[in-house]
């Protein structure tokens, strides 16, 4: 069966220094569920369910290294799994050479309902490690029913929930707003 047009085929991402950019891009896929799948003398491949990206140090470079703030590039984002797995790896990236981005707003740089890690590389490579949403969670019900109501912020009031015959009834009021979900 041929694959649904659209579909990321690969990314190829040319670095200037192979053997760095291997064991932290290395350690980063396999954490996140890729398998080695390419290797040859200027570059390494990883494939997960046929995507594949590819470090190379190609001698046709045209500049020593990469600037996520020019036009290009800016960041490759990666669903992550659960938030615990999110901590996880966010822990453990110094070891491996990345470096966390962002970090008086970790682990929300990206809004208040956007749980990730932003993390660069030792060669200025971003990647967005996100959350996947607790509700989409294998074993988890999603809310029948939602609504956000626009409140003055509330300092007394966090949370509620009651549990009726046959539906939980969830509000959270954060600044400015109230969240409810009946499941």
């Amino acid at each position: 069966m041929s694959p649904r047009p659209g579909r990321l085929h690969h990314v190829e991402l040319w670095v200037p220094d192979l053997s760095r950019a291997v064991a932290e891009w290395g350690w980063l896929l396999t954490s996140l569920g890729y398998e080695q799948f390419q290797d040859w003398e200027a570059g390494r491949s990883w494939n997960l369910d046929g995507t594949y990206l590819v470090v190379e140090q190609s001698p046709a470079m045209s500049a020593p290294g990469h600037d996520r703030l020019r036009p290009g590039l800016n960041h490759l984002a990666f669903h992550a799994g659960p938030r615990e797995q999110i901590d996880k790896l966010t822990a453990e990236a110094p070891e491996h050479g990345w470096t966390l981005l962002f970090p008086d707003r970790h682990p929300h740089a990206g809004g208040p309902d956007h749980y990730a890690a932003y993390l660069a590389s030792t060669d200025g490579y971003e990647v967005e490690l996100v959350a996947a949403d607790p509700q989409e969670l294998p074993g988890r019900a999603r809310p029948r029913h939602s609504a956000v109501i626009p409140v003055p912020a509330s300092p007394r009031i966090s949370g509620v929930s009651a549990v009726g015959r046959s539906c939980v009834l969830t509000v959270l009021v954060r600044p400015g707003r109230v969240l409810m979900s009946q499941q």
